[in-house]
């Protein structure tokens, strides 16, 4: 009987240990929408010094069924279809814009892979030779950085978001030296001056020792976007910035609702009050003294991710799927490419007066303490941090 029963007590510890690894293993992220999904995830980019940004990518590499999605040959995560579904976004406009995607390092199979996703959803290719494509580091010549697998990975997000969400518009490829936030705001002014309409940042790092740097971000005529970040409650910089459209991150869901979505703030995506930068004039709420993060938002979380082709240096695949405020971030440059208003459009002012044009995101928070005032990292009607205005419902706010 002894035996017996301890034999009972070693099976039930173990499956007790098999659930707890189940419900919340390392780099679990929970829907927090309709779905209860869990996946698990590793950064694309790894941690990273003072001065230096990492990027918001995560790949998700197993899900709650066990599926395995580097193993993936084919799609994974929501398609082009779904993107512009859930945004209510046509394929048409776009055309004379040009979207520049900063990134650190290079990605030597940039063009082909993003060639091989859009082929995959019937969108026409976009390639050196026909024009639509165009690869520059950060002094604007064609010599490219040394190759990072992680930082490859991102990019193939963000060339593969800007052809879901404005397959019409000329992606600009514009590599950095290296991940040091210097260079990055180098290739981010040599985005502008080579003429993008909008330019996407989807990386970030301590707003410490910034000033510096921040006027590279000041591009009027020129529409920027930041991802807020992927560690819940707090800020980083770029989205700090005053001059840019800080980017949050929410869960996408399926619904039966008449939109046929639902979304809630995600867990990590980032928000809060600057320590550095002023609030611009165009931001009205009462929580902080300065510059407030995110603007808008759109989907970020991996369990309701993106499918993103990639091949270089990865084993298996080449079909993944994404998350992060990575993917957030060009989502957002790639709708104001598809309203075409990038010159027009005064920094992050625009949704602010169009917010008629943005679903309202309310539900799920960013962090397991209590915020003050709560809407800094809880989902509220009207404005809050995680998720800003909302999300877009058309190009009408951009």
């Amino acid at each position: 009987m002894q035996s017996a029963g301890r034999r009972s007590l070693l099976l039930l510890s173990t499956a007790l240990l098999v659930l707890f690894a189940l419900a919340g293993p390392v780099g679990a992220q929970p829907s927090g929408g309709a779905s209860s999904t869990w996946v698990t995830t590793r950064d694309a980019c790894g941690s990273v010094r003072p001065g230096f940004a990492r990027c918001f990518a995560k790949v998700v590499t197993t899900t709650a069924a066990g599926t395995v999605s580097p193993l993936a040959t084919t799609p994974i995560g929501y398609t082009p279809a779904d993107l512009r579904s859930a945004y209510k976004l046509s394929t048409a406009g776009g055309a004379g814009q040009t979207i520049a995607i900063v990134d650190a390092f290079d990605d030597p199979n940039a063009e082909s892979d993003l060639n091989r996703y859009r082929a995959q959803f019937g969108i026409p290719a976009c390639t050196t030779a026909n024009g639509c494509f165009r690869k520059v580091n950060q002094n604007g010549g064609t010599t490219p950085p040394p190759s990072d697998v992680g930082w490859a990975e991102k990019i193939s997000l963000d060339v593969d978001m800007v052809s879901a969400i404005c397959p019409n518009c000329h992606i600009l490829l514009v590599e950095a030296t290296s991940n040091s936030l210097a260079n990055l705001a180098a290739a981010v002014n040599r985005g502008a001056t080579l003429g993008a309409q909008a330019i996407s940042n989807s990386y970030g790092g301590s707003e410490t020792g910034t000033a510096g740097i921040e006027a590279s971000y000041n591009h009027p005529g020129h529409a920027l976007t930041a991802s807020s970040g992927d560690s819940g409650f707090g800020v980083e910089f770029p989205a700090s910035s005053p001059h840019v459209t800080a980017v949050g991150g929410t869960t996408l869901s399926r619904s039966t609702n008449a939109r046929g979505w639902t979304e809630s703030a995600w867990s990590g995506a980032g928000s809060g009050c600057s320590r550095v930068y002023a609030k611009p004039s165009w931001q009205h709420d009462t929580g902080c003294a300065r510059r407030t993060v995110a603007d808008v938002s759109a989907v970020a979380n991996p369990s309701t991710g993106v499918a993103v082709f990639d091949t270089f240096g990865v084993t298996g695949g080449p079909w993944f799927q994404f998350g992060g405020t990575s993917v957030s971030a060009p989502i957002i440059a790639s709708v104001y490419g598809l309203a075409g208003n990038g010159a027009t459009v005064n920094y992050g002012s625009f949704p602010y007066s169009h917010t008629a044009s943005l679903f309202d995101v309310v539900g799920g928070s960013n962090s397991n303490r209590r915020c003050n005032p709560t809407y800094l990292c809880t989902a509220v009607a009207g404005y809050d941090g995680p998720t800003g205005l909302g999300t877009p419902n058309g190009t009408g706010a951009f």
